[in-house]
């Protein structure tokens, strides 16, 4: 059999997963950590590219992976036009949209341009992304956001989400489309999802202000305040949406967005940092319990993922608030780096077919 070798890149808020792939076998993976001081100075997450470029070509020269063996990059997809589940080749017009993102700000922008950059650099590899966070199933009626100025709009952890759903479905013998599943990304940012029958018909935008606050973000936010907050006059539109994604949340609260941390200082007796991860818990049990309702009920599973999941604790206080409606189950980490992978691998057999990103 013919051996390939897959770089998969995820950049995301707080670090850059990078991972190489010999086939199905992990032979290498790395996850850079970037504190909010280091990221400080850049005042776009586009302009981070160079910098976290650098950051995983030197990683993997440290690690002896010869990037000359590799056969194709699949990056983390980013904030392009919606799109359907799939991969995408990276072309001109892709480009453009996650250096100028039509849907927003977000690291997983990062991951098409750096692929796409050490792609050329090698001459005869491509660059794909697969399931970007834009990827749309949601129905209509779930759009509605109250007024017609706005419009409710589906961006989420779909790779790991789709990914940790399936995995859920193989675990129980069945198929993924089969299910009725509600599935939690715990990351620096959180992201609850209805999956009915292969389809995530509903979902709260993490990114831009809906749903739980998280580690950096501050999630939802009382209307009238926020109105008047944006007309005092005190603060640039640009320290708004800074105070809403990156320097909400735990950062807001308890001055930092390391989870860890967070959950170290819980362990130490510190009662403020043992408030606000419950609060943060409880806001995700409130958003589990609203997607449920979007499923009328009928759960197959509440899947929790993401790194924060690694915390027992936490994922407890969920769990008490949301067992009586279905089976919770923790999947701690992600299994974004295998999906991208194994999405490349396809690509590379001829068992999948890459679409074209022409917006």
């Amino acid at each position: 059999m013919t051996k390939f070798r897959i770089l998969a890149i995820n950049p995301g808020s707080t670090s850059t997963k990078i991972a190489v792939f010999e086939n199905e076998e992990k032979v290498f993976q790395k996850n850079i950590k970037h504190s909010t001081e280091e990221l400080e100075p850049f005042k776009t997450i586009a302009s981070q590219y160079e910098f976290r470029k650098e950051t995983i070509l030197k990683e993997l020269q440290e690690a002896g992976q010869d990037i000359k063996n590799i056969n194709i990059i699949v990056g983390r997809g980013g904030l392009i036009h919606p799109v359907t589940s799939g991969i995408f080749e990276v072309n001109e017009a892709m480009k453009r949209d996650l250096f100028n993102p039509p849907m927003g700000e977000h690291a997983s922008n990062l991951g098409g341009l750096i692929a796409a950059d050490i792609a050329h650099s090698l001459g005869n590899v491509k660059a794909f992304i697969t399931d970007p966070v834009v990827v749309d199933e949601m129905r209509d009626i779930a759009r509605v956001a109250g007024h017609p100025l706005f419009t409710r709009v589906s961006i989420f952890h779909a790779l790991n989400q789709k990914a940790i759903a399936r995995r859920y479905a193989k675990d129980l013998g069945r198929k993924y489309e089969d299910l009725n599943l509600i599935v939690v990304h715990l990351g620096g940012g959180i992201s609850v999802g209805a999956h009915e029958k292969g389809m995530v018909v509903d979902v709260n935008n993490a990114l831009n202000g809906e749903g739980p606050f998280s580690p950096e973000r501050s999630g939802d936010l009382p209307s009238w305040q926020l109105a008047k907050l944006c007309l005092s006059g005190k603060y640039t539109e640009a320290e708004i949406k800074k105070m809403i994604t990156g320097l909400g949340g735990f950062v807001a609260y308890v001055g930092t967005n390391d989870a860890y941390e967070i959950e170290k200082r819980c362990n130490e007796g510190d009662t403020k940092a043992q408030f606000y991860s419950d609060a943060m818990a409880y806001q995700v049990a409130k958003e589990i319990g609203a997607m449920a309702t979007v499923l009328k009920g009928k759960v197959d599973g509440i899947l929790l993922t993401g790194g924060i999941a690694y915390n027992k604790q936490f994922c407890g206080f969920i769990e008490d608030m949301t067992g009586f409606i279905g089976p919770v189950k923790t999947y701690p980490g992600e299994d974004e780096m295998l999906a991208l992978a194994m999405n490349g691998l396809m690509v590379l057999r001829g068992e999948m077919e890459p679409k074209v990103y022409d917006k």
